[in-house]
């Protein structure tokens, strides 16, 4: 098949899955944010004593975190683990096509000097597997003590979202090694999404522009929802505020 074959065809599946995750990182990022909210409203830790979903009492971030308990959202979880290992598996697959293509270890070709310029755009697979990584460790303090014991009931359902990330950002350095992983992230994100517009086609010097801006924005705003998150978890946690 074209898609299958072709080396257009190729990045454009590796565009769509870049594409779906990171409109799953906006839904993940701003969901994570209700917990800052909740700290000016003074519903940081409000968590009702059942355990039924949108029960009333409940801060803005527990309520979130039941939306992301809902049937509708169990039944994403495995498409969007299949878009991670897609857009992983295929990165790592296409990367080797060019060494091998090229004779060598070489950084991606690509058609434009300001690609040629960016150092994320030079660094795509070191920062994909540095991503990778920490989405591992980052799982078993989150997913693995919420969503796999109700789907799967292993281990022990945390109901409380709050202690969670008081026990993730309680210590400086846990704070630190997600800051960094956040880094990461946006200038993976910053690099991927001008060059997922691209590869659909929209690279027209106008285009190119307003696609590098926004990409800026979309990223940006990733990481600092989610840098306040852990910043304010670390101060909650700590007594600093609350």
């Amino acid at each position: 098949m074209f898609i299958f074959n072709s080396s257009i065809g190729k990045k454009f599946i590796q565009a769509v899955s870049g594409a779906f995750l990171v409109i799953f990182m906006l839904l993940h990022s701003t969901i994570n944010f209700f917990s800052v909210i909740d700290s000016f409203t003074g519903k940081y830790g409000a968590v009702a004593s059942d355990e039924a979903l949108f029960s009333k009492g409940d801060g803005l971030f527990k309520l979130g975190c039941d939306f992301m308990s809902t049937p509708v959202i169990d039944i994403m979880v495995p498409i969007l683990a299949l878009g991670f290992l897609v857009h992983i598996l295929y990165g790592c697959w296409l990367t080797w096509q060019n060494i091998r293509a090229r004779g060598g270890w070489k950084r991606y070709e690509v058609s434009s000097k300001a690609a040629a310029d960016s150092w994320s755009a030079k660094n795509m697979l070191v920062l994909g597997i540095v991503i990778l990584g920490f989405i591992f460790y980052h799982l078993s303090h989150f997913w693995a003590k919420m969503q796999l014991p109700e789907m799967f009931g292993i281990g022990t359902f945390e109901n409380n979202p709050y202690l969670l990330l008081n026990a993730t950002f309680g210590q400086w350095w846990q704070v630190l090694l997600y800051l960094c992983w956040f880094a990461a992230l946006f200038l993976h994100l910053t690099h991927g999404f001008w060059s997922m517009f691209q590869t659909v086609g929209w690279n027209g010097q106008t285009w190119f522009k307003r696609t590098k801006v926004i990409g800026v924005i979309v990223a940006a705003l990733i990481v600092l929802m989610l840098s306040a998150t852990a910043v304010n978890a670390f101060l909650q946690a700590n007594g600093i505020i609350g």
